[in-house]
């Protein structure tokens, strides 16, 4: 464990989020936006636009793109790969993806993903 255990921060109950409509929440001092897909999934990223320069994640539009859920951003409408945060149509721009799991119906948000990780596991 160690330096490596992660704070699970409870965020809400999964019955409290629409579906496919984003939720924010200040989780570890981050501004997180929260989706929850029509498979019952959730995915929780970084609010911040890269493009707007804005918080504004959370109001974006959810879908499927190619197998891949993602959220397109209100703004320039840019989509951003729900699992990683990986920017679909740009793909030098991501915004932080963090892990996400359900408990008992509560949805708790934990570390930020290594972008790299995603990747390829190395270690």
């Amino acid at each position: 464990m160690g330096s490596g255990s992660v704070e699970w921060q409870p965020v809400c109950r999964v019955v409290e989020l629409e579906v496919e409509r984003g939720a924010t929440a200040l989780v570890h001092g981050q501004a997180i936006a929260i989706f929850r897909t029509q498979d019952e999934e959730v995915f929780a990223l970084g609010n911040h636009d890269p493009f707007a320069k804005a918080s504004v994640i959370a109001r974006g539009i959810v879908g499927v793109r190619g197998g891949v859920p993602f959220v397109a951003s209100p703004t320039h409408k840019h989509a951003f790969d729900l699992r990683s945060g990986r920017c679909l149509d740009d793909d030098h721009v991501s915004v932080p993806a963090y892990e996400v799991r359900v408990v008992e119906g509560v949805v708790l948000v934990g570390h930020r993903k290594d972008p790299a990780a995603a990747v390829s596991p190395r270690r």
